[in-house]
C-alpha cells in the first residue's frame, strides 16, 4: 500500500490524534542495544554518541533512566508517503506560530509528533486548524 504524496490531500486529511500517556527520550550506551529491547521502546535510533530510546515515561522511571521532559505523542492518521514533500514543514510552521516545539518521527504509515506534555492540547488544536484551512 502506497502512502499519499499530494500535500493538499495530506494536510486536509491528516486527522491529528493525541495518544494516551506521556513519553520521554532517553539515551543509553549503543554497545548492546538488545539489552534495552525488554523496555519495549516505541522507537530507537543509533547515533555515534549512544542509542536514543523513546519510551513511556513510567517505563523509563522504573528502569532508572535519565530522561527528557515529558512529551505527548500526536499521530497524524493519514497514510503519508515517505517521499511526500512539505508535510513536516507545514505542520512545523503551524506549531511554530503558536510557540510549540516538536520532535517528529516518520514511520512507514504515519508521522508522529512529540510535543511538550503541557502543550499537547494546543498543538492538536493548531494541527486541526491547519487541516481545516486546507479543506476549503
Amino acid at each position: 500500500m502506497t502512502g499519499i504524496t499530494d500535500l493538499s490531500v495530506l494536510l486536509a486529511t491528516m486527522e491529528p490524534e493525541l495518544v494516551a500517556g506521556e513519553f520521554v527520550y532517553c539515551t543509553v550506551p549503543a554497545s548492546q542495544p538488545e539489552d534495552y529491547l525488554n523496555l519495549r521502546p516505541l522507537a530507537l535510533f543509533h547515533e555515534k554518541e549512544g542509542l536514543t530510546l523513546i519510551l513511556r515515561q513510567d517505563t523509563a522511571d522504573k528502569a532508572g533512566l535519565q530522561a527528557s521532559t515529558p512529551l505527548r505523542q500526536i499521530t497524524l492518521k493519514v497514510h503519508s508517503s515517505l517521499e511526500a514533500v512539505g508535510l513536516t514543514a507545514a505542520f512545523s510552521q503551524a506549531l511554530t506560530e503558536v510557540g510549540i516545539g516538536a520532535n517528529v518521527v516518520a514511520a512507514y504509515y504515519h508521522d508522529h509528533i512529540f510535543v511538550p506534555a503541557g502543550d499537547a492540547e494546543r498543538a492538536v488544536e493548531a494541527l486541526k486548524q491547519l487541516s481545516a484551512a486546507n479543506r476549503n
